[in-house]
């Protein structure tokens, strides 16, 4: 037997088989027989592998790019057109809603681009099991039923949820925020996607699911109302009252230590109400998130001194206007 008859036995089988390009490249390049024969598995499969991995790494890489660039686009962009009129009236609150929507913008960014990694992640697996040869059918029945029986046993949670997601995409509140949630009413101190905790005024901690959650009431989005209904006797001079309320509210404006506090001048809003007691007039202050509470308790204190310098007075107890039932009681 020849030297070529050796050589041409000694060349693997998959050099005549079509399609064999792999294999006689291997063969060529390497001079291995076993390696030739095992490129589909020893080479071909690890490149597709490394091909899907890299594909995949690349998709997430240039999605997470595009959700930066629309998040940071939306946090930074113009302010709507409903708002611009505002500008030079309030223009405390203006960067307090331009900071809300960064806020909310980063935190629907990050939400996105966990959903982008899983679901990348989530078909990149499954390519390379297919490449493995492993049969994907029953995984996939599997994962069926085990999302319907999830579907089922876990609905509640699956609502708390979609409800977060919504509370943060619609931003009906956000961390530092007063908000009403129906049996609790505090500061929020924490959100996420399934439960929201607040601080109430007595210091107690609220655990409050998202899904459980029908209404919000936010007390510092944007800005904030300081109302305050003052009463005084019948026998009031009320334009001296009333101007005497404005007076106060408007110095208080004035003071350097007051005014970023408040975003507008004051309004005088007149009489509220008559009732038997006396007579409620009515003044209106817009603040900032921050400072409501604390502008409401300067107002009243400063009006009070005020109406006991020029003798307004308060409506006496209810019991006083009954002298035959003496000063006190109440019929």
């Amino acid at each position: 037997m020849s030297v070529d008859s050796i050589v041409v036995l000694a060349q693997p089988d998959c050099l005549d088989e079509p399609g064999g390009t792999l294999c006689t490249l291997v063969y060529e390049v390497t001079g291995l027989e076993w390696l030739a024969a095992s490129a589909d598995t020893l080479v071909a499969k690890p490149a597709k592998i490394l091909l899907i991995i890299l594909l995949a790494l690349l998709v997430r890489f240039l999605l997470h790019r595009a959700i930066r660039r629309i998040t940071r686009t939306t946090g930074e962009g113009v302010l709507p057109a409903v708002l611009r009129p505002m500008q030079q009236r309030t223009a405390g609150v203006l960067p307090l809603v331009g900071e809300r929507r960064r806020q909310r913008s980063e935190t629907i960014g990050s939400v996105l681009r966990s959903v982008v990694s899983l679901i990348t992640l989530s078909i990149a697996t499954m390519l390379i099991l297919g490449e493995l040869g492993i049969n994907l059918a029953p995984i996939v029945a599997s994962a069926g039923i085990v999302g319907v029986a999830l579907g089922f046993g876990a609905q509640n949670l699956v609502r708390d949820f979609i409800s977060g997601i919504f509370m943060i995409l619609e931003d009906q509140y956000g961390v530092g925020d007063v908000v009403d949630l129906g049996e609790a009413t505090g500061s929020v101190e924490a959100m996420g996607l399934r439960v929201t905790t607040l601080r109430d005024v007595n210091g107690m901690v609220w655990y409050v699911r998202n899904g459980e959650i029908l209404r919000v009431g936010n007390r510092t989005q944007g800005y904030a109302q300081v109302v305050l209904d003052l009463p005084v006797a019948h026998s009031t001079d009320l334009d001296a009252a009333r101007a005497a309320m404005k007076e106060v509210a408007d110095q208080l404006k004035a003071d350097p230590d007051w005014s970023e506090s408040m975003l507008d001048d004051p309004q005088d809003l007149g009489v509220e109400a008559i009732t038997a007691e006396g007579i409620m007039l009515r003044l209106q202050v817009r603040t900032s998130t921050a400072d409501q509470w604390r502008v409401a308790r300067e107002l009243r204190l400063r009006i009070k001194e005020r109406f006991d310098a020029d003798g307004i007075r308060t409506p006496p107890p209810y019991g006083a206007l009954r002298p035959d039932l003496g000063p006190g009681v109440i019929s």
